[in-house]
């Protein structure tokens, strides 16, 4: 088994890295990403995040994003309080149950419209489940009890999530390396289409910093999201300059690489002669001046050919 990550003496806000992933892939299919959520009229913020969708129903591009146990919620606003490095306790239990109650009071919504999820980056104990009344559900990694208060809360425990796709962007945080490293091995195979600029950055910069010498460094840190968009790009940047110029290209169209550059550009990397091949005598002439173009001959060949020009005009009218 795998070692799960021990507390350390500086302070990551493990909700705001989550919280950032899921801005950058949420936000283009039109579910709002938020963090720090006021979950009281007068309140501290607290370290939830909300996943606000308007829509009446989940879209086909936000299910393909979204974990078993989310995806399945009817409801438009889902509370989202993440433990990293915590284990799955009382007071987990407890302090997600308050921010239930305080958000659905403090902005006047029901039962239906509010979904809370308790996610676990760790995977709970049996003994603790069973003391909660908390059973897996027909997903793995998702557990519900019947108690007639908690069972507001729905409980995600991120090592035991199905390998899928739809999955992978949550599995990323787990607890278990071996967890980590099937989703980011999902994500590079069936979520690419996904992974663009500030998503595929941080992505990058976390799997750095869980899998990598220089990422054991960077982890000693608190870690901000914009440090790890920052590794990531780093280490992208340093990738790409060590590919051969075939590998960086491959799968793109002449004309998107092209479109890169200004036609000079291009242009300056072939011969004369390379350039004009395939042209018309009048494209190539086209914006020459008469004199631009006998300035370029000498004179007495001129001369030469327009006499003998006038000889063929003669014998033509002659026959």
């Amino acid at each position: 088994m795998n070692p799960e990550p021990n507390p350390t003496t500086h302070k990551t806000l493990w909700h705001r890295l989550l919280g950032s992933v899921l801005e950058q892939l949420l936000s283009p299919v039109g579910i709002t990403v938020y963090t720090d959520v006021p979950v009281m009229s007068d309140p501290p913020e607290a370290d939830i995040l909300l996943l606000r969708r308007d829509s009446s129903t989940w879209t086909q591009e936000q299910l393909a994003r979204l974990p078993d146990g989310i995806r399945d919620s009817q409801a438009s606003h889902i509370l989202i309080e993440f433990k990293y490095t915590e284990s799955v306790n009382e007071d987990a239990w407890l302090q997600t149950l308050g921010y239930d109650t305080f958000y659905k009071r403090a902005k006047h919504l029901t039962a239906t419209e509010v979904q809370t999820f308790l996610v676990s980056a760790k995977t709970p104990k049996a003994d603790t489940l069973t003391e909660w009344g908390y059973v897996e559900t027909a997903y793995h990694g998702v557990y519900r009890t019947d108690d007639r208060i908690f069972g507001r809360i729905i409980l995600l425990s991120l090592n035991q999530l199905a390998d899928e796709p739809h999955n992978a962007f949550f599995k990323c945080f787990a607890s278990r390396l071996r967890e980590k490293r099937k989703a980011f091995a999902t994500l590079t195979s069936s979520c690419v289409a996904f992974l663009k600029d500030k998503l595929e950055h941080l992505l990058t910069g976390l799997h750095q910093c869980w899998f990598s010498q220089t990422g054991e460094e960077f982890m000693k840190q608190s870690l901000t999201p914009e440090k790890v968009m920052e590794l990531g790009s780093q280490w992208l940047e340093a990738h790409l300059a060590r590919l051969p110029v075939a590998e960086r290209l491959k799968g793109l169209k002449p004309q998107e690489v092209l479109g890169q550059y200004a036609p000079q550009e291009v242009l300056s990397q072939f011969a004369p002669q390379e350039r004009l091949k395939g042209l018309k005598p009048q494209e190539r002439l086209m914006g020459l001046k008469p004199q631009e173009v006998f300035d370029q001959f000498d004179p007495e060949k001129i001369e030469e050919y327009l006499n003998q020009l006038k000889l063929k005009k003669s014998y033509s009218k002659n026959t």
